[in-house]
Order: structure tokens, then sequence, then C-alpha cells
């Protein structure tokens, strides 16, 4: 069984009730249920949440909720592998034999179908621990520079001061959209980022992290011209 596994705790901080606020005239996590859903990756689709309100509006979407999480499991400092290792134990506990596992982001509305078949046929074909979600960095961190505490600038590389943009390697970093996975490597909770990992590659224009209400912002003015709703 393929299953897609969608973490949505209740107690989100800076952008509360963040996974079911309106987005672009759906709650948040809609959209990573329907894509999900339009894949035709899986057969399981669940939302792992602590909170009722965000169960229902997940069934409502088509999503299933089978248990809920645990509370020890649902604080600031609970993170995805330790999440999708309890949603794996809980589903083996329910009698199903799960096979390959796609972690997707509640707070993900840039997510598309295709991009989740891309990850699985990168998972199936690639004997790979995990397929994710990556893009290019838009300038070369090896330019990067940081202040001290009184805005004094400094590199983090200085050997670099004089190197040609082009000349730099090219850095990528994580998504924040999906994360497909082995049974294997979630149960026993294998870093992701490793060698035995694979990076499915999207557009700059369609990775946008949601943590603050200017990323917010930001994201649904994107998603309205990138997405097309």
């Amino acid at each position: 069984m393929r299953l897609a596994v969608i973490p949505a705790r209740g107690g989100s901080k800076r952008i509360p009730r963040k996974n079911i606020k309106p987005f672009c005239g759906k709650p948040m996590i809609a959209w990573s249920i329907e894509a999900a859903l339009a894949s035709g990756c899986f057969d399981r689709v669940i939302v792992s949440t602590d909170d009722d309100e965000i169960a229902e509006v997940a069934r409502q979407y088509g999503a299933e909720v089978p248990f809920m999480r645990p509370a020890e499991l649902a604080d600031d400092y609970a993170g995805t592998l330790p999440v999708i290792c309890q949603a794996v134990q809980a589903m083996q506990a329910l009698g199903m034999k799960v096979g390959q596992v796609c972690c997707i982001y509640a707070t993900a509305p840039f997510v598309t179908p295709a991009d989740l078949r891309r990850g699985l046929e990168m998972l199936s074909e690639e004997d790979a621990s995990y397929a994710f979600a990556a893009t290019s960095f838009g300038f070369p961190i090896q330019r990067a520079i940081k202040l001290d505490t009184h805005g004094r600038v400094s590199m983090f590389n200085p050997e670099y001061y004089s190197t040609r943009s082009q000349d730099l390697e090219e850095a990528f970093h994580d998504a924040g959209q999906f994360y497909w996975g082995t049974t294997q490597a979630w149960l026993a909770q294998s870093p992701i980022f490793s060698p035995s990992s694979m990076a499915v590659l999207l557009p700059r224009h369609r990775v946008q992290d949601i943590d603050t209400p200017e990323d917010w912002l930001r994201a649904e003015m994107l998603f309205k011209v990138v997405m097309n709703p």
C-alpha cells in the first residue's frame, strides 16, 4: 500500500490555525489533500493531527483521519521523522501493509500531482531511501555575508570574494513540499539529507516557505500568478 501522510498539528503560533486558514479560497490543507488525491499515487491519503477541527476539515476534502496524533508529537519540537514514523506504525497496527510513504506538508499549496508522480518514479527507479522536493538558491551561497552584533559585515567564505558568480558551484535547498520515502527509511528515521536521497527539482517560482504573515501574503500573490487557480 502506498500511503500519503499530511502532518497538521493544531498549535501553530506565528500564523494561528495556519493549516486550515483560508488560502486562495480554500483551507490551506485542502490544496495538499487534493494534489495527493489527483496524483493517483496513493491507496490511502491520511492526515496526522491532534486537532478535531483540522480532522473535520481534512475529511471534508477527502482525506482520512484514522487516528489522532499523540500529544507528545504535537508540540513545537516535534520533527517530521518521528511524526511520520508514528503514522506508519499506527497504520501497521490497524493491519495495513505499508510500502512507500510520502509526507506532504499541509502548507504546500504549490505541490502538484505531476511532481508527486515524479517523486514516486525516482524513489522506485533509483534505489533511493527518499525523494524530496528541492530547488536552487537564487544567489551563490559561497558569497553570503553575515553581520556581527554591531551590524558590521563579513563573509562566510571570504576565499570566494573575487570568484565570479558563474564559476561557483550551484547549491540547492529543501522546497518544504513533499518527501517520498521507503517504509524502512521512515521507521528507522534515517536522515533525509544524505547520499541515499534524490532531489525532485522544482523551479524557484513554485517554492515559498509560509512561516510568517508576510510569507503568507507573498505566497497568495505568487499562487494566483503561477498556479492560476
